[in-house]
């Protein structure tokens, strides 16, 4: 079997955001945290483009603060196991992709959580790509949990950075603005790698933006595939290098729910409420290829995926599962902003505000 599918986790597949939903569980005004950390990390991986930094790191960033409120593993994977929650149609959809196509994870999330996706969805957890994290093995000391909670109390009382369109520098940004940066800067990368759980940092790997690309990368070289026969899907920051990589290298990169992250550096953009409409195009893309797929979705429609050959239960159950039906669309330099709109909104939607407006 020649034919491969990756795909991101947490969007694509699931409606969670696992991370942000361990520190609102276990931080103090953990919203508020998290989000501004996440927009930190966006700052980092999109304008600042810090070197050796990854998108997605705010899972590395937030290690520290779990820790010092003390949470272990086994509560990162019991609470992930009571919270996941999974994408309408996912369980049906990965069964028929099975049938077409070698099927891969490549997620930012921790292993903790995809270890309990694997789990609940039987899917084979050697197919999948991740965070790999032990809270348990790096130490912490009690002067060094005092300063961490006061760091997150300090982080969660501060207001959200906004990033100005086409920002580039830190003189783009307002006053306000570049002394929240500079603060964060001392914080994350001049007092935390002092500690001893600075080793988090220097330590864990986050598979998110260049290493989301080498896992693909990784992929096609150990099955000996083309890029034109792999079909990638994501939804966010972190899959940028990954969907640009599948898309310039004649494979399909398809946006799930995505924010404009993802819409911009895909060929198709998806917009459904469940995972079926995956399938479907997953089934005409393994039979007929990538160009025959992209005039498929030009004349989207039940219709022209029958007579595309797509599986008649498969279709009638992807268009029948929806309220409004799966809409699916090539992204253009025209319709791209658009797209953008509506697929942030719906993503939030679906997700909830708090999870949809993450970069």
């Amino acid at each position: 079997m020649k034919s491969v599918f990756v795909s991101d986790c947490e969007g694509p597949i699931t409606k969670n955001d696992n991370a942000y939903e361990l520190a609102v569980n276990f931080v103090p005004n953990g919203d508020r945290f998290f989000c501004n950390v996440s927009k930190y990390d966006d700052v980092l991986a999109d304008v600042f483009i810090k070197s050796g930094y990854t998108a997605g790191s705010t899972l590395q960033l937030i290690l520290p603060f779990l820790k010092a409120y003390d949470v272990t593993d086994r509560q990162m994977e019991d609470f992930s196991a009571d919270n996941i929650m999974l994408i309408a149609g996912t369980k049906v959809a990965l069964k028929h992709i099975e049938s077409m196509a070698k099927r891969y994870i490549v997620s930012t999330s921790y292993e903790h959580y995809i270890k309990v996706f694997c789990n609940t969805v039987d899917f084979p957890y050697k197919n999948t790509y991740c965070t790999k994290v032990s809270l348990d093995k790096i130490a912490i000391t009690l002067q060094e949990k005092d300063v961490l909670r006061e760091r997150a109390k300090e982080i969660s009382q501060m207001p959200l950075i906004t990033i100005p369109a086409n920002a580039k520098t830190l003189a783009d940004f307002s006053s306000n603005d570049k002394a929240l940066i500079k603060r964060l800067e001392e914080i994350f990368w001049k007092e935390i790698p002092q500690m001893s759980v600075g080793k988090f940092f220097s330590d864990v790997v986050t598979v998110g933006g260049e290493q989301k690309a080498k896992s693909v990368w990784d992929i096609v070289k150990r099955l000996n595939v083309l890029f034109r026969d792999v079909m990638y899907v994501g939804d966010s920051i972190t899959d940028v290098e990954a969907l640009r990589l599948v898309k310039e290298n004649g494979g399909l990169a398809v946006s799930f729910n995505g924010n404009g992250y993802a819409v911009k550096n895909a060929d198709v953009a998806v917009v459904s409420e469940n995972n079926l409409v995956t399938a479907v195009i997953a089934d005409v893309f393994y039979r007929l290829g990538r160009e025959e797929t992209l005039k498929v979705v030009i004349s989207w429609s039940k219709k022209s995926l029958e007579n595309a050959g797509v599986d008649l239960d498969l279709l009638k159950q992807a268009f029948e599962s929806s309220k409004v039906g799966p809409k699916v669309q090539i992204v253009t330099r025209e319709n791209m902003n658009s797209i953008v709109t509506e697929s942030s909104e719906f993503r939030k939607e679906v997700r909830g505000v708090a999870i949809g407006r993450l970069g």
